[in-house]
């Protein structure tokens, strides 16, 4: 996708109340305290709300709290770094989804795990998969825990909340590895406007956009010294 950045969408004034810079900084603390972040993506897109939390450092309680206030849908966003040392292939051979999702084939831990639906069996599956020198052993499929491909060149290459979450997690000095699992009402309807500034304000969360974060990669990226030409032969 282009690296053209469309304006900001709309956030609730209860989220906006502080500049970006500051949320940013509020969103890097906690995702290296593993609290969640709330991210969104534009209105044309999904115009939902994803808690964000670094793989590395999520825990249980955390875990309860993405089952119990999300879709239950818990996704492991990761590079393909690692996908490869896990040798993930992708769900489908032709992705058709209406955003092309990269899900790969769901994962569980191989040890340590009863039925694997838990928040700790989720857990410990996640932490597997990231572990420093994690191999495809370490792991069987399918199960519980769905991981995504991340697109090199996170929001810049696509602007979703896969590359958004994997961005934050690598500009907060953590592992590219992020998990997300969409927001939604106790009706089952998506959480949009209100309803996200309401749980934001309820667990002292902090709201970005993906559109913010473009920019401020964009930003980042015009901020960088050019890399010297390499000397022709």
């Amino acid at each position: 996708m282009s690296s053209v950045i469309s304006s900001v969408p709309y956030l609730p004034p209860d989220l906006t109340a502080q500049p970006f810079e500051a949320r940013l900084a509020r969103a890097l603390h906690h995702m290296r305290l593993g609290r969640p972040v709330i991210l969104m993506d534009d209105f044309d897109r999904e115009n939902e709300a994803d808690l964000i939390v670094a793989a590395d450092k999520l825990t249980v309680p955390v875990m309860a709290q993405l089952i119990r206030d999300c879709s239950g849908i818990v996704c492991l966003c990761l590079t393909d770094d690692t996908l490869e040392q896990l040798q993930l292939p992708p769900m489908v051979a032709r992705n058709e989804s209406r955003y092309s999702t990269a899900f790969t084939v769901s994962i569980e831990a191989r040890h340590g795990v009863s039925t694997g639906v838990s928040a700790a069996d989720r857990v410990t599956t996640i932490r597997a998969a990231i572990a420093p020198g994690a191999q495809a052993a370490d792991i069987v499929s399918p199960g519980h825990v769905f991981p995504l491909r991340a697109q090199p060149g996170g929001v810049l290459a696509r602007r979703g909340h896969t590359e958004g979450s994997v961005d934050l997690a690598v500009l907060a000095g953590l592992r590219p590895a992020a998990v997300l699992c969409e927001l939604m009402n106790a009706d089952g309807t998506m959480a949009r406007g209100p309803s996200i500034a309401r749980y934001a304000a309820e667990h002292g969360l902090v709201a970005l956009t993906i559109a913010e974060l473009a920019m401020h990669r964009q930003r980042l990226a015009a901020q960088a010294p050019a890399q010297p030409a390499l000397a022709e032969a």
